[in-house]
């Protein structure tokens, strides 16, 4: 008796549950965290470093430059949003209910592609033939056309 009279979830209740903010994947996990955090002290060595010279070597050296890299913001946000759009793009529905397409529906939209393919070149070499009436002014049956024997400029 008690199940049936059960408060009943609302939908932004559950869409909330689905649905996880891009704070989940960029400051949650403990990489993050931990990358996100040695950015200032990295950029802060940085700054000092071009001031007073001290280390500078080592900032101006290749695996510095990579670090540089490495401790970019952007690069941060780029590596760690890819869990984030990889959820993201796994909420949209897929095209056909997932359903793998088979060797002979492949054939037959090949095959509808190919015949619209062809029917739009006709139409093109139509449009450019000057032996075709379908080509406006290039028909050479055209009074208009240049290519007409009796036209007179």
């Amino acid at each position: 008796m008690d199940q049936l009279h059960q408060p009943v979830p609302d939908q932004a209740d559950t869409a909330h549950d689905t649905r996880s903010r891009p704070a989940d994947w960029l400051w949650r996990p403990w990489y993050a965290k931990l990358w996100w955090c040695a950015m200032p002290v990295w950029w802060l060595g940085v700054v000092v470093s071009s001031k007073t010279g001290v280390m500078a070597g080592f900032f101006e050296s290749a695996f510095g430059g990579l670090l540089h890299i490495l401790f970019m913001p952007m690069i941060a946000l780029m590596v760690l949003g890819v869990g984030y759009v990889q959820h993201w793009l796994s909420c949209f529905p897929k095209v056909g209910g997932g359903e793998p397409v088979s060797d002979e529906e492949l054939a037959m939209i090949l095959q509808m592609q190919q015949d619209e393919q062809r029917r739009a070149s006709k139409a093109r070499r139509a449009s450019m033939d000057i032996c075709d009436p379908r080509s406006g002014g290039l028909f050479i049956g055209t009074p208009t056309s240049f290519q007409h024997p009796n036209r007179r400029i």
